[in-house]
């Protein structure tokens, strides 16, 4: 039996890994919180420079970037920071922890929101499952630790702004498997599609199939139908 997400909040923090993490997993719960006037900002650990066969990472980092502004704009979304880290090698560790810990300081969030980071996942529905990127499983664990580094004064204390911050409230991950509380998106699952079909140049990479096919079949099967609402499903946990 899930819950409700709760209401009272006011400023969320969606850390991931790559350009179109967000748009794949919850982008819809974006655009639900926006909606009702909260504040969600977005953090990118990599520009997604080595997720398009066939166009060099120069060339694909800048796009793709350009094409996660967009996509946050549909949704509400206006800040969006890429801590440089690389794409497919991000790697457990203090630096990364740093990076993370330091964005949570700077926004100051009630909400930290990031990816399903477990080693396997399995979409609602598919008969198999699959790894889970390396990347998604770095970054999810540097985020759950760095919301422990950014409240204490002693940790990364060589920051240009070490004042620690104890306001996060809730992690949530955004995840198909364990979910404890859902995000009712029936009334913005049109946003969703058009967010994530932002990220045209790259979804054209993945399949011949039309853009718009592809941001509906993916956000259709991220907001599974519950008791006739679309929902976008979370793990949540204290702090």
């Amino acid at each position: 039996m899930t819950e409700a997400f709760p209401e009272d909040w006011q400023r969320a923090l969606v850390v991931v890994a790559h350009p179109d993490d967000v748009e794949y997993g919850c982008a819809a719960a974006v655009a639900a919180w926006t909606a009702a006037g909260r504040d969600v900002r977005y953090v990118m650990a990599t520009s997604g420079e080595a997720g398009i066969a066939g166009l060099p990472p120069e060339a694909a980092g800048p796009l793709r970037e350009r094409e996660q502004r967009a996509a946050a704009a549909v949704v509400g979304v206006s800040v969006v920071e890429f801590l440089g880290h690389p794409d497919g090698r991000l790697t457990e560790g203090l630096d990364l922890r740093r990076a993370v810990a330091a964005a949570i300081r700077r926004h100051r969030p009630d909400l930290v929101v990031t990816l399903h980071f477990g080693d396997t996942w399995t979409p609602p529905g598919a008969p198999l499952g699959y790894w889970n990127s390396a990347d998604h499983r770095v970054l999810g664990r540097a985020v759950v630790d760095a919301v422990g580094d950014a409240a204490n004064e002693w940790i990364f204390a060589e920051l240009a702004d070490p004042e620690p911050w104890r306001g996060v409230r809730w992690t949530a991950v955004s995840t198909p498997v364990g979910v404890t509380h859902t995000v009712d998106v029936t009334d913005v699952v049109d946003r969703a599609v058009a967010s994530l079909a932002e990220h045209r140049r790259y979804l054209q990479a993945l399949s011949a199939d039309p853009v718009e096919e592809q941001a509906r079949r993916q956000v259709d099967t991220a907001t599974p139908v519950v008791d006739g609402r679309r929902v976008a499903g979370f793990a949540l946990y204290a702090g």
